[in-house]
């Protein structure tokens, strides 16, 4: 159990543009053999900056609890595409 200052009954903290994005790619032990599809149901863009995926096996875990690589290009940040010409 847990107080923070951000989060109560008619506060949360402010999420990121990842929320609700489907085709984060999540594995565990560093076992890229097997991976899941997910969807990021939690991202905090503040404290306490919390990130949790929901597998499509249905279990949700932490970012900090398995490794993921979002599969889609963000568009949120920089207006268009992620790819950088050098």
């Amino acid at each position: 159990m847990g107080v923070h200052k951000n989060i109560s009954a008619d506060k949360f903290p402010k999420q990121g543009n990842y929320l609700s994005r489907s085709k984060v790619r999540v594995c565990f032990n560093y076992d890229t053999s097997k991976t899941f599809e997910a969807v990021c149901v939690r991202e905090d863009d503040e404290d306490p900056r919390i990130t949790i995926f929901r597998l499509s096996d249905g279990r949700y875990v932490l970012a900090t609890e398995c490794m993921y690589s979002w599969d889609e290009p963000s568009t949120a940040l920089d207006g268009g595409s992620s790819d950088e010409s050098v």
